[in-house]
């Protein structure tokens, strides 16, 4: 698929939600807020894609971040923001990490098909800037979603 499809799935086109339309303008106790039966907060979304793309970006950039030993560790250790300051500083940190992802949709073909050396062998890893850049756009939406 093409950068232009990249970018029209991350700002809300077709089956994909607006990532930067989901996390405007919400207050402070709905991102804390627990919905019963429901395992995570707003903010732990938040948080939780913010974490993978910030790791993704370090991969990319040829840094070897230690993959979380246990699936809790990719998660905010709270499930409400303790104030605003921490609200805004998790939807800035998201933010970023989405501009971050729709610029590798701009990679020219031999940049985004770089090999990116992989920090778990088990794991589902992308192995080329590419891959990354699909595999965090289909798990920001599944959580989006």
């Amino acid at each position: 698929m093409s950068g232009t499809v990249m970018r029209e799935l991350v700002t809300g086109k077709g089956a994909h939600a607006d990532a930067f339309a989901c996390v405007e303008g919400i207050p402070l106790a709905a991102a804390g807020a627990r919905v019963p039966g429901v395992p995570y907060t707003i903010y732990g979304l938040v948080w939780h894609a913010a974490y993978w793309m910030d790791y993704e970006k370090k991969r990319i950039n040829g840094h070897s971040p230690p993959y979380p030993d246990h699936a809790g560790e990719s998660w905010p250790a709270t499930t409400a923001p303790k104030d605003e300051a921490e609200w805004e500083g998790a939807v800035a940190w998201f933010r970023r990490g989405v501009e971050e992802l729709l610029a590798l949709a701009g990679l020219a073909p031999d940049e985004i098909a770089r090999p990116v050396a992989r920090t778990n062998d088990s794991s589902n890893q992308g192995d080329n800037v590419a891959d990354i850049a699909w595999q965090t756009l289909v798990h920001n939406s599944y959580h989006l979603g």
